[in-house]
């Protein structure tokens, strides 16, 4: 994410027609539907544990669908704080963000969670929903029937100019796939099940990659479909990327030669949304405004590494004072995620 959005802001524009910046512009693309997919993953660890511990279901769904309303709520605040912070037009608080998304996805998410009582019928909704929004977005961004709404929410469901560059089809199927992943994950209860886990999500993501690759040399079934944007072939090819990359995360997290015990990814991604919060107007904003496209590749690409640093120093500040704040006795109201078992909560 801190990649992506570096290198977008900070490159010179005659620096960006190599091979090296498109690589690297890909693979911080795999940021976002990372963010999404996590996220995913966490509903149904956090419904799971509620629901084992107050024996209800339904309120522990509902746990999470508000944890999904805070989220969306946040995504307003986030865009007023740009709008006072770096000036911005009146018009950027209707601006569709991955917040935004995320927000309303985690409610559908944990309602799909609630509708079956065992994980296998959980799976079922899940993936039902991910297919949905993954084969639905070419039709989706090229029926006229949504042409009578306005502008910003039409944005929600298809990419508008100058509205949004997110949108539920088909971003929000990362985060029913991730909660999809999160149920199987909460299945597991001894570390022989999660090493068996880590291996099938490895090879399923393996067998995504393939898939989704290979789907991307047949003729497509719809009218028109853009490989890079809405195609199901690239969402199924990132998926199994992401897939893949759980179980290298597991693997690597049980290595036998842990010398250092700290896992900077880890603090990360416990405190990836107070990172996200932060990081975009420290990059885009004002503050900045003499980087903006004015590097090398090369120094943009050691502006990322300085920055993610910086990030790192910022993220162990902040659960410092989280943790003197909680040792108090008071109650965070902007809280990490508590779940113990998932590294990356929202």
């Amino acid at each position: 994410m801190i990649e992506a959005h570096v290198l977008d802001s900070w490159t010179r524009l005659d620096q960006r027609g190599s091979t090296l910046y498109d690589w690297s512009m890909i693979l911080g693309g795999l940021g976002a539907p990372l963010f999404l997919l996590l996220a995913g993953v966490s509903v149904s660890l956090s419904a799971g544990a509620n629901a084992r511990k107050t024996g209800d279901t339904r309120s522990a769904s509902r746990a999470v669908a508000r944890r999904g309303l805070e989220i969306f709520a946040l995504a307003f605040l986030f865009r007023l704080q740009a709008l006072v912070v770096s000036w911005g037009a009146w018009r950027s608080l209707l601006k569709v963000d991955i917040l935004n998304i995320m927000g309303p996805s985690i409610v559908a998410a944990a309602a799909c969670w609630s509708l079956a009582r065992t994980n296998r019928g959980r799976m079922l909704w899940l993936l039902a929903a991910t297919l949905a929004m993954t084969l639905m977005t070419p039709p989706v961004r090229l029926t006229g029937l949504l042409d009578f709404l306005p502008d910003p929410l039409e944005g929600y469901i298809r990419p508008r100019a100058g509205y949004t560059s997110f949108a539920f089809f088909p971003w929000a199927g990362f985060l029913f796939g991730g909660a999809l992943i999160g149920v199987l994950i909460d299945g597991t209860r001894t570390p022989e099940t999660e090493r068996r886990l880590s291996v099938w999500l490895g090879l399923c993501g393996a067998g995504l990659i393939v898939a989704g690759y290979g789907l991307s040399f047949l003729p497509s079934p719809y009218a028109r479909s853009d490989f890079w944007t809405s195609s199901p072939s690239f969402f199924i090819l990132r998926a199994g990327i992401l897939t893949l990359s759980l179980a290298a995360a597991y693997w690597w997290h049980q290595r036998p030669l842990m010398l250092w015990p700290f896992s900077p990814l880890q603090q990360m991604g416990r405190t990836s949304l107070f990172i996200y919060w932060i990081h975009i107007e420290l990059i885009y904003g004002l503050i900045v405004r003499p980087l903006h496209k004015a590097l090398t590749f090369g120094q943009a690409w050691l502006g990322v590494l300085i920055f993610a640093l910086a990030m790192l120093v910022v993220s162990l500040c902040k659960s410092w004072v989280a943790a003197r704040f909680a040792s108090s006795g008071h109650r965070l109201w902007f809280r990490p995620g508590s779940n113990s078992r998932t590294k990356a909560m929202i």
